[in-house]
């Protein structure tokens, strides 16, 4: 057995590999927000922009795991590389992944050119982790081809997916009221596909046809992306090579059209800004108590200030 190392040039160097513990060594290095995680990102930097990033996300029962899985098998056999970022609620005793989606696909568990990856929301909104995005850098890192982030599942608020991936797939299913949920905002706004998984029960040929509905009025540009809304069956294995077909023609339009710079360059934006916000809230908590903090807030409290002026000085 190889001995357990916190060295990160020599963790990076053997994730470029294709070790798998070394990657999940650095992931849990990222969870657990340890002191070398800055070090550990300033050295993954160069590595990145590989991997094509694609979200699911969909409600619970819609077969999220299932088609992740198969998708899984579907690139492999197109001798792909995949790893599997699988968002799970977290349990409130040890605020661990809860569900552990790593035994759900033991299928793949001997592939070497798979990871997969369980990792607890921890609370954080949205349906994904608040280390996703350092996470997706690890694996990008590596040198996977794909990369699938497979979130909780909780609905129309789910809609973080859409900034965190390249491409983002809402998977639907027939009976569970999809049909009614297409004339909604939420996450059926942020599809670059969509997927009626169980396409062999009744009632999916309505929700396919309440999708095309809904994207038919949607407002988009000429030359914008037309989502494709195909129909699944994961298993049995129908309808994935057509998904698949369709998520590495979206790679290729997103290359063509520039919109594939355009939605990385946000999605660091966002990770800077949420990077910043972090570590100012850690600033804030220092303080807590004592010192400004506990000063502008009985100001503000007593009525003597504003509390946006209040927050210009703290952060002054």
């Amino acid at each position: 057995m190889s001995r357990r190392t916190d060295d990160v040039a020599t963790l990076i160097a053997e994730a470029r590999e294709g070790r798998t513990r070394a990657v999940a060594r650095l992931i849990t290095l990222v969870e657990d927000a340890s002191p070398r995680l800055r070090e550990v990102m300033a050295a993954l930097a160069p590595y990145g922009g590989h991997a094509h990033v694609i979200g699911l996300t969909g409600a619970p029962g819609v077969g999220k795991s299932t088609t992740t899985s198969a998708l899984v098998a579907e690139f492999r056999g197109r001798g792909l590389t995949v790893a599997v970022l699988a968002i799970d609620p977290s349990s409130p005793f040890s605020g661990g992944a809860l569900l552990g989606d790593r035994i759900r696909m033991t299928e793949h568990a001997s592939d070497r050119g798979v990871y997969i990856r369980s990792m607890a929301s921890r609370g954080h909104l949205g349906g994904l982790s608040w280390s996703t995005p350092q996470a997706l850098r690890v694996v990008d890192a590596a040198g996977f081809d794909v990369v699938l982030i497979e979130t909780v599942g909780v609905g129309q608020s789910e809609v973080e997916i859409a900034r965190a991936a390249d491409t983002t797939v809402v998977l639907l299913a027939p009976g569970m009221g999809d049909g009614i949920q297409a004339a909604k905002a939420g996450i059926l706004e942020i599809g670059d596909l969509y997927v009626v998984n169980k396409s062999d029960r009744d009632g999916a040929h309505k929700v396919r046809k309440d999708l095309f509905g809904m994207l038919k009025l949607a407002d988009r540009a000429p030359e914008a992306w037309d989502p494709p809304v195909l129909a699944t069956s994961s298993l049995n294995q129908q309808g994935l090579a057509e998904v698949a077909d369709a998520l590495v023609e979206h790679r290729e339009w997103l290359a063509a059209t520039g919109n594939l710079r355009v939605r990385r360059e946000r999605r660091a934006r966002d990770e800077i800004e949420a990077i910043a916000v972090q570590e100012l809230r850690s600033r804030w908590a220092s303080v807590g108590e004592a010192g400004a903090m506990k000063e502008l807030s009985a100001r503000v409290a007593a009525g003597e200030l504003d509390p946006y002026s209040a927050a210009d000085a703290l952060l002054a």
